[in-house]
């Protein structure tokens, strides 16, 4: 059962009213439920905002309101910064890459990046609600587990040109990486499977395991980032149809669409083309995006679910959040219909960044896991075809995400 709820901004109503009531207010109006409020949901625009962590029992959080307010913290406001990514409209110095960087984070800067702390607000407001009114019945929601794959490369050496075929040879040969350079005549001619070819295991696992899977693939021209195989390759297209009919499937915008929408337009139809279907998800290549601007291309593409909210140099929670929620745009001050999924972590942050085992990355997949296990959120993680390989900068990974897949439902 769902308790109905009204909202009043008169103050005749609400005193007037004898059941639970909750305020938001700077005083409190009689001996109700009272969240003393920062100016911050009242504002418009975007300034400088004056933030002090400190601690309400042992999670941290911000905006304290003193021993008056029923809870000592705004945790609406301090929710509401943190979910609209307030912080990155505000001047920053961004990476190589023109993204937001993780250090420069408030998450990060306080040691709470790891946690999905406005879940753990929730859940604490609740705690007190219950106490204050327990009567007070509530739907308990479950947890989730989606698994998303990021198809950057659907093969190493197979169905490429001839030009990037030979120039991969030549560059192997320079570099003196032979069995590389054998490996890549041995696929061409059809003596060896191509290593990053991992599309049954997953889809085998996935049944296996019962995840939900969802495939997001790079179909751009050629670019220095975005170097998969050509979208007009038969094989290539026929295995994006065949990934329709045992998951989802999403665009993987490629690196130059964060401020192009034209480009990105132009793979969302290709998309369609291959699939025959709507395509409404996605996510950024690089994790290149730029708020609001990205966003809103988005959204009046018609795309409904974005995957994108992480970062690549860190695991975590880049909105401080494991549940899924809806793009809240500053620069017009709406709610859109865009909803967020936030991941936990990628496959590419623990090798290539973390510079972790594949034991060591496991240990950190459970922490992440057990951390959204405790608030019933949603976990969510980003893999890449080719880490299942175990082939090159992945050896070692091949039996990663199965065993990801065991710690997570218990097997």
């Amino acid at each position: 059962m769902l308790l109905e709820v009204d909202f009043t901004s008169k103050i005749e109503d609400f005193v007037a009213f004898n059941g639970p009531k909750m305020s938001y207010t700077k005083v409190p109006l009689g001996n109700e439920f009272f969240i003393k409020s920062t100016d911050l949901l009242f504002e418009q625009g975007v300034r400088d905002v004056d933030i002090d962590i400190s601690k309400w029992d042992n999670v941290p959080c911000f905006f304290f309101q003193g021993k008056k307010s029923t809870i000592p913290f705004d945790i609406f406001s301090a929710s509401f910064f943190l979910i609209t990514r307030y912080e990155e409209y505000l001047p920053h110095i961004k990476d190589k890459y023109e993204r937001f960087p993780a250090n420069q984070s408030l998450a990060y800067q306080h040691g709470f990046l790891e946690k999905p702390v406005i879940d753990i607000w929730a859940y604490k407001l609740l705690a007190v609600i219950k106490e204050r009114f327990p009567e007070y019945e509530y739907k308990e929601r479950t947890y989730k587990f989606i698994s998303t794959i990021d198809v950057d490369n659907a093969y190493a050496y197979k169905y490429k040109s001839t030009i990037r075929a030979f120039g991969g040879l030549l560059k192997d040969i320079y570099q003196l990486n032979f069995f590389n350079a054998l490996d890549r005549i041995a696929v061409r001619f059809n003596l060896k499977r191509d290593p990053y070819d991992t599309f049954k295991k997953i889809i085998a696992l996935k049944k296996k395991y019962d995840v939900r899977t969802v495939f997001f693939f790079l179909i751009a021209d050629y670019s220095t980032y975005d170097t998969n195989v050509s979208a007009s390759k038969g094989k290539f297209r026929l295995l994006i149809k065949d990934m329709v009919d045992y998951a989802r499937v999403g665009l993987h915008p490629s690196f130059y669409t964060m401020n192009n929408f034209q480009k990105l337009k132009t793979e969302k139809e290709r998309l369609e083309g291959i699939t025959n279907m709507p395509i409404f998800r996605s996510r950024q290549h690089y994790l290149r995006f730029s708020l609001p601007t990205t966003f809103q291309k988005l959204i009046d593409l018609e795309i409904h679910e974005d995957y994108s909210m992480g970062y690549a140099s860190h695991v975590g929670f880049r909105a401080s959040t494991c549940t899924p929620f809806y793009f809240y745009d500053l620069d017009f001050e709406i709610q859109t219909p865009l909803k967020i999924f936030p991941f936990a972590l990628m496959d590419t942050t623990l090798n290539d960044y973390m510079k972790l085992t594949p034991k060591q990355s496991l240990g950190k997949i459970n922490e992440l896991n057990n951390a959204v296990k405790k608030v019933n959120g949603t976990f969510i993680t980003l893999f890449h075809n080719e880490s299942l390989s175990g082939y090159m900068r992945w050896k070692g990974w091949g039996r990663v995400y199965e065993s990801m897949l065991k710690i997570i439902t218990n097997r």
